[in-house]
């Protein structure tokens, strides 16, 4: 079965990198809003302009990296990268012990962290498109993928249990230990890294105005263009609802943080049934109808959350939402990330991936921190709502043209 083949050596570092930092990451799931909440006491503003803020930040920070990064050796990027963010996470603990803790430095850890994410997501997608063969893009990614959901699915429930037993510490010293050792994994891959240096390569200083080729070739591209339209509104709405979601799961209807870390893990499973079906059903409807479809469906969910209320019942609820829309979005990640690859050229890999998320977690910050003002003003339960009514008109924004139709049916 071609999922169960082999890959390499030096890809099944990368992949043990890729487990044990995701694990860390989904430990830590939200630990910046559950500290701002609970330790800080902190309400619905400022919980999402802490995640807004953090995100917008850290983009601006990457720009300049994004095409810096392209014309370098990847594995040493991604490993700074994995170093930066282990100790930008550790200053928290030792700040926490020092009764010093404060949201200006959660906004700077998170700042950090963004930043070193984009970088990090840049090179490692571009060193996996010279790792891996073609032919072979989609099984990588659709691990990736499994392995992600297997890592959301565990990480939250563990991660709240340990936010209660041992101290809102826990699950930050975690999730930096996690990117210590997936330095040490991607440095033990090893081997040569080829470098391409095409003429009009950047300087040796990181310039902004040099990954203004990965926004071109998104815009002017005319599959990439929707796929990138559709996937930053989605995103940007379905995280703008997450700290509202927090903040009303744990203050007003009373749910205890191990509670909201579940009703997020179980439905995970639906991603790791997801990334197992998205190869097969590429192979048997094409990977263009696989996007339509999977994108779609998963635009149909999140308004219901909105409907969320106390005890077991709201519990079900928010899984059940939940569980749809990991489910569509595990279909729908593999596909869209193997067909961004495969319809970027090489020397652009690098630029269109950080251009991508740049993107993403600006669009991303503005809609958290528009949110968050609409919240202060007609309460989280509304906010929520309107973003999951947005979010059904956001299908409109797939690549539904002739073109597309032809891309995916050569694939």
């Amino acid at each position: 079965m071609a999922g169960g083949r082999p890959l390499g050596r030096r890809f099944g570092w990368l992949w043990a990198a890729y487990a044990v930092s995701s694990l860390g990451t989904w430990l830590a799931f939200d630990a910046f809003s559950l500290i701002a909440v609970v330790v800080l006491h902190a309400g619905a503003t400022e919980v999402s302009l802490l995640a807004a803020s953090g995100l917008a930040v850290g983009a601006a920070l990457a720009v300049p990296l994004g095409a810096w990064v392209e014309f370098r050796p990847k594995r040493p990027v991604m490993v700074a990268a994995d170093l930066i963010r282990c100790a930008a996470l550790l200053s928290l603990p030792v700040a926490f012990a020092l009764d010093a803790l404060d949201l200006g430095q959660l906004l700077l850890v998170s700042v950090a962290v963004a930043a070193a994410d984009i970088t990090f997501n840049a090179a490692s997608g571009a060193y996996l498109k010279s790792l891996v063969p073609p032919r072979d893009l989609l099984v990588a990614n659709g691990r990736f993928e499994a392995t992600m959901w297997t890592a959301t699915a565990l990480g939250p429930p563990l991660g709240g249990a340990a936010f209660g037993m041992l101290g809102p510490m826990a699950t930050v010293l975690a999730n930096a230990t996690s990117f210590l050792l997936s330095a040490l994994g991607i440095r033990a891959i090893g081997g040569e890294e080829g470098q391409e240096s095409p003429p009009g390569a950047p300087s040796e200083r990181p310039r902004a105005r040099d990954l203004r080729a990965g926004w071109r070739h998104l815009l002017a591209e005319p599959t990439l263009r929707p796929l990138f339209l559709n996937t930053v509104l989605v995103n940007s709405l379905i995280m703008a609802s997450a700290p509202l979601l927090a903040v009303l799961m744990l203050g007003p209807l009373g749910f205890a943080p191990w509670q909201y870390g579940l009703a997020f893990a179980v439905p995970c499973l639906g991603g790791l049934l997801g990334s197992r079906l998205s190869r097969r059903l590429t192979a048997r409807h094409g990977s263009h109808r696989i996007l339509l479809a999977a994108g779609t469906l998963r635009a149909c969910w999140p308004v219901g959350l909105a409907l969320v209320g106390p005890g077991t019942p709201g519990l079900l609820l928010v899984m059940a939402v939940e569980f749809g829309l990991i489910t569509c979005a595990g279909v729908f990640n593999p596909v869209l990330a193997t067909s961004r690859l495969e319809l970027t050229p090489p020397d652009r890999v690098t630029r269109t991936l950080a251009a991508w998320s740049i993107s993403t977690r600006t669009a991303t910050a503005a809609t958290t921190a528009l949110w968050g003002w609409l919240a202060a003003l007609t309460g989280p339960r509304t906010a929520i709502a309107l973003a999951g009514a947005l979010l059904l008109a956001t299908p409109l924004l797939l690549p539904w043209h002739e073109h597309a139709r032809r891309v995916g049916a050569l694939k």
